[in-house]
């Protein structure tokens, strides 16, 4: 009960001191509108360079690194949960494993957000989509999210719910630094870097270790990471960069918890997985020339190879599974972008091919009485050429538009057939208005896709390639607008409309255990999401409310919603500076009732929904900080990821973390 009145004094704290500012901010307020309103946000993702976010006919947000300084995030799912229009769930509860979700995917979330570093795509070629463990928070400078299909002629595969790129941190001027935390569940945090730039040299090296036994039982994480950015300028004419980074890890995986688990007696924090891991070493590296040209123009051809090494265990009735799994990927992406005028007409053209290459070695080992060992060797080559033209009309009004032809050639060992193809042509328009100042409204149109992962189209107990299952395409409406009524206050809203055919998922009633499927008719999402902002003197507020309405059209599940999609979300963030150095910081999720994972057939009543609040409390001195966590300060009983256990279909749990606590103290030099 303490911690519930400790809770509610500091929110109360908060509300005080926020209508407080606004009172001064009131009687020191100037009403001179006149003066423009400075935008410093810039977004890669849109249009593979760098452009303001009002010229992008797309819902786009950019997390600056002041937000992710002072929120009370480790992680960056942590800090996309607090944007409109995102769900993050913590499946296993240890920050380990998450799913993020744009514009209502639900269980296949993870395989149509595309998730770039630095514009290298991560998703990998599996089930497992992205690995949100790779890039630690504190390399990250900021993060661009574009919501929609609009990515997808421009990034291909992947790109159906939108577009995430993390952008990391490169050398400026000279400064190391670093950070030593520790809090709950014996969890303990160090990282240090070190950056700078010598003549035409910049350079950033990172590293990161990370251990906690997590909330629940066989929970624990341990991590550890090193990073490395270079950079050389070879005056006006010609810039390389060389990226790199490495991570592994180990991880206990608990698993869910069934409801007649709970009703045997098992607790919140309890396990029936005692001895499943999965272990993890991944590294990457990326080699990027650029030649300028012209005044404004420029060529880059971007080049990274990755190799990821991931050993998995787990257990069920009867048995055991093991698998050992290497994917390497190749990419090879040429580009040219010219920004020169047309006829008189500002005018931005970018075109380019993107290669990719993903090779997966497996060998799987069961355990059913006897040992059974079986490998496997999977490719998939991906070409895709595009071209996307902006041009400025007027001063204020841009219309853009693009195409994109991709083809995917998969082969696999041992397997009959042995291989399969797809091809996809896409097309993407756009008009953006600048109607007052910075403020602007948009429309755009975009069709995206998504091929079928190994996972899906390859049967591993058959060694079968499904040839009837096909890629999914989607068409993509959204309408918005964002408006700044002073330098203080801005709001925007937007709604869109994605209709997707032949959507794949996992039909848990196709054959006798299931299999992937693509829906016999198409699937429907309707959302519309409101984000407002304002800033006084000391303080800052944003909040954000989503709407969420999923149908499937036709088939079996007609009229059923999207299993694991709330209707409602709302998130709320604040920033309070109380001077003497001291910064708090509030922030709060709700994500309202979904139906569990893999219940098509809304057959189960929906799982409950949740408010989850967290707080900041942050002192700087000299180039000393110190700070205080607080995660869940409401102690929220609650759980992120719910799904249908089989044999019996039954309800099954991954309970969320209870109140804790983090303290640490950083040093910048």
């Amino acid at each position: 009960m303490k911690k519930r009145h400790l809770a509610l004094f500091m929110i109360l704290a908060l509300f005080v001191f926020s209508e407080r500012v606004q009172a001064a901010d009131e009687e020191g307020s100037e009403t001179d509108e006149s003066k423009r309103i400075v935008m410093e946000e810039v977004v890669v993702t849109a249009t593979r360079y760098e452009e303001e976010v009002s010229t992008v006919p797309a819902n786009a947000t950019v997390i600056t690194e002041a937000d992710i300084t002072n929120s009370t995030a480790k992680d960056i799912p942590s800090i996309l949960r607090t944007q409109v229009g995102v769900q993050v769930t913590d499946i296993s509860g240890n920050r380990r494993t998450y799913r993020v979700d744009l514009r209502g995917f639900g269980e296949t979330s993870q395989l149509n957000t595309l998730v770039l570093v630095d514009g290298r795509r991560t998703n990998q070629p599996d089930l497992s989509g992205s690995d949100w463990a790779l890039i630690p928070l504190e390399w990250v400078e900021r993060i661009e999210i574009i919501r929609g299909g609009r990515g997808s002629v421009l990034y291909g595969d992947n790109a159906s719910g939108g577009v995430i790129n993390i952008i990391t941190k490169k050398g400026a001027a000279f400064e190391a630094g670093g950070e030593v935390a520790g809090g709950s569940y014996d969890t303990l945090s160090a990282n240090a870097y070190v950056s700078g730039t010598k003549n035409n040299l910049s350079y950033a090296i990172s590293g990161r270790y990370y251990d906690s036994d997590g909330y629940r039982d066989n929970s624990d994480l341990e991590a550890k990471d090193l990073g490395l950015n270079l950079g050389y300028l070879f005056g006006d004419t010609a810039r390389v960069s060389l990226s790199s980074g490495y991570h592994e890890d180990e991880t206990g995986l608990p698993g869910a918890l069934k409801e007649s688990d709970f009703t045997a007696g098992a607790s919140r924090t309890d396990t029936t997985h005692p001895d499943d891991f999965a272990d993890v070493d991944d590294y990457y590296i990326k080699l990027v020339p650029e030649i300028f040209f012209l005044e404004d123009s420029l060529f880059k051809f971007d080049l990274s190879l990755r190799e990821r090494n991931s050993i998995y265990f787990s257990s069920f009735t009867g048995g055991t599974f093991e698998g050992d799994t290497e994917i390497k990927t190749t990419i090879a992406s040429p580009q040219f972008i010219l920004k020169e005028q047309v006829f008189g007409y500002d005018n931005n053209l970018t075109f380019g091919i993107d290669y990719v290459k993903s090779e997966e070695d497996i060998l799987n080992t069961t355990f059913l009485g006897f040992p059974s060992t079986d490998k496997f060797s999977l490719e998939k080559e991906n070409y895709g050429y595009y071209i996307h033209d902006e041009i400025y009309l007027l001063e204020n009004l841009a219309l853009s538009g693009g195409y994109r032809y991709d083809k995917v050639e998969y082969r696999f060992d041992p397997s009959t057939p042995d291989k399969t193809d797809f091809d996809e042509n896409l097309f993407t328009a756009g008009i953006n208005y600048n109607f007052f100042k910075d403020s602007y409204a948009y429309f755009s149109f975009a069709e995206s896709f998504r091929y079928p992962v190994f996972d899906e189209i390859f049967d591993f107990f058959t060694n079968t390639v499904d040839t009837t299952l096909v890629p999914q395409t989607s068409d993509n409406l959204e309408i918005g607008i964002r408006h700044y009524f002073t330098q203080k206050l801005w709001t925007g809203l937007n709604f869109f409309r994605i209709d997707t055919e032949d959507e794949i998922f996992f039909n848990p009633n196709k054959g006798f255990f299931g299999a992937n499927d693509n829906f016999d008719d198409e699937t429907r999402r309707d959302g519309m999401e409101i984000a407002a902002g304002i800033t006084f003197d000391q303080i800052s507020l944003r909040a954000s409310y989503t709407y969420t309405d999923t149908e499937v059209k036709g088939g079996q599940f007609e009229g059923n919603a999207v299993p694991s999609v709330p209707e409602h979300m709302a998130t709320f963030d604040s920033t309070f500076d109380a001077g003497r150095g001291f910064v708090l910081a509030l922030n709060g999720t709700y994500v309202g009732t979904r139906f569990f994972e893999s219940d098509w057939a809304n057959a189960f009543p929906k799982q409950d929904d949740y408010v989850v609040l967290n707080a900041k409390v942050k002192y700087n001195w000299k180039q000393y900080t110190a700070f205080l966590d607080i995660n869940n300060i409401l102690d929220e009983e609650y759980s992120e990821f719910g799904v249908l256990s089989s044999p019996p279909v039954e309800p099954a749990f991954y309970p969320s973390p209870e109140i804790n606590f983090l303290v640490g103290i950083s040093a910048v030099f």
